[in-house]
């Protein structure tokens, strides 16, 4: 069973823990209750959720769009969920656009196809024009006439639509918070938040509404909602963000006019693109799956954030300045909640010698506070990491380089990160010093490890960790 244990429960209170308690006991009663449920209904008490309202960290807490609703279902319905899932993966094939919730893709996937998409442009010293698309309420909105509809286009059969139907009949939910819980009222339209099916079936309606207006990767691509179109020219872009609102809007769902939003890379503003002859906001930073894009190309504000990601994960683990936890304890929480903040998304930032050294002295200065010392003491470094047992983060920034490389470079020559590592610049590039790129930091990596890129894809310099 691939579910977690420790999840919170749906109204029915059993969690997946039982059923693996056990054992092949369990799983033998499990199954032969999913063929017979898959053959009639599902149970009634599965049909019921808790809904609990998450605030989103940014703008008004007291607006209600500013908080996102996850469904607490029924752990046994999740586990029937998961097996129409893998069959559903085994018949339907969705579009290299799509980077969410897909084998063998990630964020990271997409950062780093952005990235070098705008490093290529950058190089070039050329316009690119992108827009970043929000959909309000994506799950919620969702017709399920439509989920129907974009199934059958897809070519699954109708036995699994009939499945899926019986998911979404009579379902009635509660809504739970601070202040107590209501009475349970029914939900007749968008997917379950929080269910294990619905990222997929999602992956689905997307892959058939935008089959003819999408362009291939890296000109277009999708991480479940998250949309971001590209383009050389600012008419050309309107054009397709255009084709994807009449795809998308009629059939029931809606682009936000508010929050879609549009960058040029090496562009003199000229205002911004238009939809339905309103103009929308124009950004000059845009947080992409995480990771902070700038319309120079630089990378300072995600520095910026990482650190502050740091700090934030520092501030919140409330132990490492407790003089009675042992050094080696806080090095490991270390290990495990901080450096990840810092490096998240850092395999695909071309770091300069500058930017590395604040990443560094970001991190020594938690280090040292943790150990209880400041710089009046004169202890060295090197002597605060052996006291933790961490590694230095610039060797971490290496080994992550040179893992995400062997990644990019062992996928086939279709694969969109591939394709755009190896696009030459739109132009010839203009005299003078070019601007730190990726493969740059890259080859003074092998340089330092005298190896070469073939040992990155072996794995021997840390390409696979």
């Amino acid at each position: 069973m691939k579910m977690k244990n420790g999840k919170a429960v749906g109204p029915d209170n059993l969690p997946v823990e039982v059923w693996k308690s056990l054992g092949i006991i369990g799983i033998e009663y499990l199954k032969q209750e999913l063929n017979k449920i898959m053959e009639e209904k599902i149970p009634d008490e599965w049909r019921k959720s808790t809904l609990i309202p998450i605030f989103k960290n940014k703008g008004d807490i007291m607006e209600c769009g500013n908080y996102r609703g996850i469904k607490l279902m029924s752990h046994s319905m999740k586990l029937y969920e998961r097996v129409q899932e893998s069959r559903l993966r085994n018949i339907v094939e969705i579009s290299e656009e799509q980077f969410g919730f897909m084998k063998g893709k990630s964020t990271t996937d997409a950062i780093f196809v952005l990235r070098q998409l705008q490093e290529k442009f950058r190089e070039g010293q050329q316009e690119l024009h992108s827009v970043f698309i929000d959909l309000e309420k994506a799950y919620d909105r969702v017709p399920r006439e439509e989920l129907y509809w974009c199934m059958r286009d897809k070519g699954v059969p109708e036995k699994y639509i009939r499945v899926v139907k019986d998911m979404y009949e009579c379902c009635v939910t509660e809504v739970k918070c601070a202040v107590g819980t209501t009475q349970s009222f029914p939900i007749q339209v968008g997917l379950h938040q929080g269910s294990a099916l619905s990222p997929f079936l999602f992956a689905i309606i997307m892959d058939s509404l935008t089959k003819d207006c999408r362009r291939k990767a890296p000109w277009n691509m999708m991480f479940a909602d998250d949309v971001v179109l590209c383009a050389r020219e600012k008419r050309e872009l309107e054009e397709d963000l255009e084709q994807w609102r009449y795809a998308l809007e009629r059939r029931g769902m809606k682009i936000s006019r508010s929050k879609t939003e549009y960058m040029c890379l090496n562009g003199t503003s000229t205002g911004s693109v238009e939809m339905l002859q309103r103009q929308l906001p124009e950004t000059m930073a845009f947080k992409y799956l995480g990771s902070t894009l700038e319309t120079d190309g630089g990378v300072g504000a995600e520095v910026n954030r990482r650190i502050q990601c740091g700090w934030n994960n520092w501030k919140m683990s409330g132990i490492l300045c407790d003089k009675s936890i042992p050094s080696k304890v806080k090095g490991r929480i270390h290990m495990l909640v901080i450096q990840p903040a810092m490096l998240f998304g850092m395999e695909t930032v071309p770091l300069s010698t500058r930017n590395t050294k604040r990443l560094e002295v970001a991190e020594m200065k938690m280090c040292r506070w943790a150990c209880g010392h400041t710089l009046k003491d004169h202890v060295r470094n090197e002597v605060i990491r052996e006291k933790l047992g961490i590694t230095h983060i610039t060797e971490q920034f290496r080994k992550a380089r040179l893992r995400w490389f062997g990644h990019v470079k062992r996928r086939d020559e279709e694969y969109a990160g591939r394709r755009v590592l190896e696009m030459a610049p739109p132009a010839r590039r203009r005299k003078g010093r070019p601007k730190l790129r990726w493969m740059d930091c890259l080859r003074k990596d092998l340089e330092e490890l005298e190896a070469t890129e073939e040992d990155a894809l072996t794995g021997k310099p840390g390409g696979r960790g």
